[in-house]
């Protein structure tokens, strides 16, 4: 799994990283909020948590994912597209896997998953790109301008240090933007670089001391610069260094990136990663593509949980997945599921208490468009992340409030 492309010579990572420190770019000071708030930040900080966000856009069928086999209504509603019991990976007297999930029937079994029901918000968005957005800003039909994640970087560490938010993918999500942080947001380690012609390389790779600079753009534009150059050295490196024997199955979904970073020991604190493409939007002959789908992002997770355990760093992060919304309770038409409503998020980890939460939607009693009716703000799973794991005692300027949270982590 050797990674080509990087002149070891010219960066050595660890050298960077000390460098870096000493020129103050990577410490974490909490907000001073209260002192309860300023000790819980302090603890996570100095614990070295982390949360890894993962999207299933598309808008996954949340009912076809963590089946509730013992509720008749399934059945009635989905008459050729609900999935027997006899072929589920059954996790208790009510609900089973799909069954190309044994990665998160594991990961389940062996007490490490949370699963949130009912999760949603009020007056829903059925498209993808409104409620995708309400989900990245934790602030439905509002117009925020910046994203649930950046915020909260913002909160935990307000002198904005280098490579704190971390989004790994072709172009930056709205989850991350920031009013203070510069996200690193790259796709392929091996070519994170400034495109440049040949000619324009050498000239492009100096970030030159020029002493004092006092035009406050000029100063902002070239601490970009050398922050950029940085950090694109950095993730090179640790990803040529990363060689795992752990296998993450068919498609990664970026997760094995976000080990290769926590192995090197880069500061990030918060990663973003997605399954691309609206994969997730089952119209049409749902049951063979969407079983693909779960396979995959069941042994992706299943795969990093493993390599965290491999790297020592289990204890330390906890992963939260999610989708901007789930399907319509009844098929349709065309064997599929159309846009629906409320849906199951899941948090995965050495440190959660395994187990449902929150309480089951109905399947009789639906909300208009025969959807689910939400029946936990999906914020309160946010908050569950930022108090509850991250420390973050103060929700008010990243959740634009307090949605309660649950007793999760041990």
């Amino acid at each position: 799994m050797k990674k080509q492309g990087v002149n070891h010579k010219a960066l050595n990572r660890r050298e960077l990283l000390a460098g870096m420190a000493g020129l103050g770019l990577m410490g974490a000071i909490p907000p001073a909020f209260a002192q309860a708030a300023q000790t819980a930040a302090a603890q996570a900080a100095a614990s070295g948590k982390v949360l890894v966000i993962l999207e299933l856009s598309g808008g996954n069928d949340g009912l076809n994912t963590i089946v509730p086999y013992g509720d008749d209504a399934y059945y009635r509603m989905r008459p050729n597209i609900a999935l027997p019991k006899s072929e589920l990976r059954v996790i208790d007297d009510h609900f089973g896997f799909n069954p190309g999930m044994a990665g998160f029937e594991r990961l389940y079994k062996d007490g490490k998953m949370a699963i949130v029901h009912g999760c949603g918000y009020e007056n829903p968005s059925y498209s993808h790109f409104s409620s995708m957005a309400y989900w990245h800003t934790a602030a439905p039909n509002s117009g925020e301008e910046y994203g649930w994640v950046g915020r909260l970087a913002d909160e935990m560490a307000p002198d904005a240090p280098a490579n704190y938010l971390m989004n790994i993918a072709a172009r930056q999500s709205l989850a991350v933007r920031s009013e203070r942080h510069v996200p690193v947001v790259f796709d392929s380690p091996d070519n994170f670089r400034r495109e440049s012609f040949f000619e324009e390389k050498e000239a492009l790779a100096l970030t030159p001391d020029i002493g004092e600079v006092k035009n406050p753009s000029r100063r902002f534009l070239l601490d970009i610069a050398r922050s950029a150059t940085d950090s694109a050295a950095l993730v090179r490196d640790a990803w040529s260094n990363y060689n795992s024997p752990v296998d993450y199955g068919v498609a990664g979904l970026d997760l094995p990136k976000v080990t290769a970073m926590l192995d090197a020991g880069m500061p990030t604190k918060l990663y973003y990663v997605s399954y691309r493409n609206n994969a997730f939007d089952t119209h049409v002959f749902q049951n063979n593509l969407h079983r693909r789908l779960l396979t995959y992002t069941s042994d992706a997770v299943s795969g990093f949980m493993q390599d965290l355990d491999r790297i020592g760093r289990a204890d330390d992060v906890v992963l939260m997945i999610f989708s901007e919304f789930g399907r319509r309770v009844p098929e349709n038409v065309s064997l599929g599921t159309d846009h629906g409503a409320a849906n199951a998020m899941f948090v995965i980890g050495s440190q959660v208490k395994g187990g449902h939460y929150g309480e089951l939607p109905s399947l009789t009693e639906l909300a208009e468009g025969d959807n689910l009716a939400y029946t936990t703000d999906f914020r309160k799973v946010y908050q569950t992340m930022t108090q509850g794991w991250l420390g973050q005692g103060n929700t008010e300027k990243f959740l634009g409030g307090d949605f309660g949270r649950f007793g999760m982590f041990v």
